[in-house]
Parts: structure tokens; C-alpha cells; sequence
């Protein structure tokens, strides 16, 4: 493990925070691929937990995006974390939330759209793909969906929109506030209705320009992957780029 020293710390709700540290000199050595996560600790070798990474590669600092577990062995101690303290991040990040793991044919094509869907804190990686230049190399247009439970966990939005991403989002316990919606995003792709909010023409993923990636809570990535494999979407792997990922990894 290797120490970073807290820069910032942010906490938006009772059960949400987000906070950044340093990147030291090890990460120059290897640097992390946008999407990956990483593990953090606070002293204890058998305690540690996976964390994506939320800012981009380029950056000379690390972001990352917490939930607050009621008792929890790690987050009962992280979330009181303050600037100056020290926490252990290993510099060997990993994932599957990786572009290469996505069938390019839309991206020759130029015509590629990237579906970034997630929930909580399972936006975590999609900010550091989203923040960084490569997704919209590759592809036309990039959307971030993000479903959480109340208004003020939506977090991010103008940030992604300044870089050039459409961002949707939505609550599912409290009425929306501001551009949010009310509901589950696999109720809006059912519905259609997430299409309509972005003025799409299509009702559904199209597997011939769509290309999806999915990290949130365990049942969330299931049903969302149910419902693409349904329609003979195939998940994709280091080995096999297919037409959607997930971050198997990352409960957040």
C-alpha cells in the first residue's frame, strides 16, 4: 500500500462524500487507465475496499467518491477524514470499465454513441472517463445516466456537461429537483422515456451504434445485463470487446 496525503474533503449528504488526495511519485511509474479502481485503507492490511477512480489520468492528484456505512470497518473511519491525514491506496489499478473491452464498430463508423450508466456512487469511473480526452475521441456523443435517492446526491452534472457529455438523472425516493427525473433508469429504458428526455429518435439501445457501460450496486448491474443480453448483447472482455461492460468489482 502507499501512503497519499488528503487534499479535499466534501461531504454532500449524510451518506455521501467525495474527497481527493495526492499522486505520488509510485503512480508516475504506472498510471491508471480511465474507468479502473483501485484499493484504499487506513492501517490495516485485511481492511481495505475497492474505489474507483473518479478524475482523469492526466490529472496530478486522485479524486475518489465514498458512500457512509452505518458501522461500517472502513467508511465508519474514512468518512472523518480531514485534509493533512494520511490513507493507503495501492498503485495497482485495475477494472473492466476499460473502452478497449467495447466492440469499436461504431466508432468507425463515427456515428458511436457511449452509454455511461450508473448508480450512487458507481459514478465514480464514468467521471474519470468522462473528464478525460479519450472517450470523445472515439466516440460522437457520450451519455451519463445517474439514478440515486435523493436530489442532493446528484452530484457532478454541470462539471460533465462543461466537458461535453449529456448527463440524465434521476431519484427514487424524494420528488425531482431542477433537470432530474423521477424514477429507476431500467423504468426509463423500458419506458422509453429516457429517449425521449434526451430528444432521441430511438426507444431503445441500438446494438448497431450504441456501446454501454454499467456500474452501480449488484442488482442494478444484473438487471440492466439481463435485460441487454436479452436483446443478444454480448458483455465484453479484455479478451473479447463485446457490446457492453460492467464493473463487476464495484458495488457502490
Amino acid at each position: 500500500m502507499n501512503l497519499e496525503t488528503v487534499l479535499e474533503v466534501k461531504h454532500y449528504t449524510d451518506n455521501l462524500f467525495w474527497f481527493k488526495t495526492t499522486k505520488s511519485e509510485a503512480w508516475k511509474e504506472k498510471n491508471f487507465q480511465p474507468g479502473e479502481f483501485t484499493m484504499i485503507g487506513m492501517g490495516d492490511e485485511k481492511l481495505t475496499r475497492a474505489y474507483s477512480i473518479a478524475n482523469s489520468p492526466q490529472d496530478n492528484y486522485l479524486e475518489f467518491l465514498s458512500i457512509k456505512v452505518e458501522d461500517g470497518p472502513l467508511t465508519s473511519r474514512l468518512k472523518n477524514i480531514k485534509v493533512d491525514d494520511k490513507i493507503e491506496v495501492t498503485t495497482k489499478p485495475i477494472g473492466t470499465l476499460l473502452l478497449r473491452n467495447l466492440d469499436p464498430e461504431p466508432c468507425i463508423n463515427d456515428k458511436g454513441r457511449l452509454w455511461l450508466i450508473s448508480t450512487g456512487t458507481g459514478l465514480a469511473p464514468f467521471l474519470s472517463i468522462a473528464r478525460h480526452y479519450e472517450a470523445y475521441d472515439y466516440y460522437k456523443e457520450i451519455i451519463i445516466t445517474h439514478t440515486c435517492r435523493t436530489n442532493d446526491e446528484l452530484v457532478f452534472r454541470p462539471e460533465l456537461e462543461k466537458f461535453g457529455a449529456k448527463v440524465w438523472q434521476s431519484v427514487t425516493r424524494e420528488s425531482p429537483t431542477g433537470d432530474a427525473h423521477q424514477g429507476r433508469i431500467t423504468e426509463a429504458i423500458s419506458s422509453g422515456s429516457l429517449f425521449d428526455a434526451l430528444e432521441l429518435k430511438q426507444r431503445w439501445f441500438d446494438i448497431k451504434y450504441d456501446r454501454i457501460m454499467i456500474c452501480g450496486n449488484i442488482d442494478f448491474n444484473n438487471e440492466i445485463r439481463d435485460m441487454l443480453e436479452a436483446k443478444g448483447w454480448e458483455h465484453g472482455t479484455m479478451r473479447s470487446p463485446g457490446h457492453f461492460v460492467q464493473e463487476k468489482a464495484f458495488v457502490g
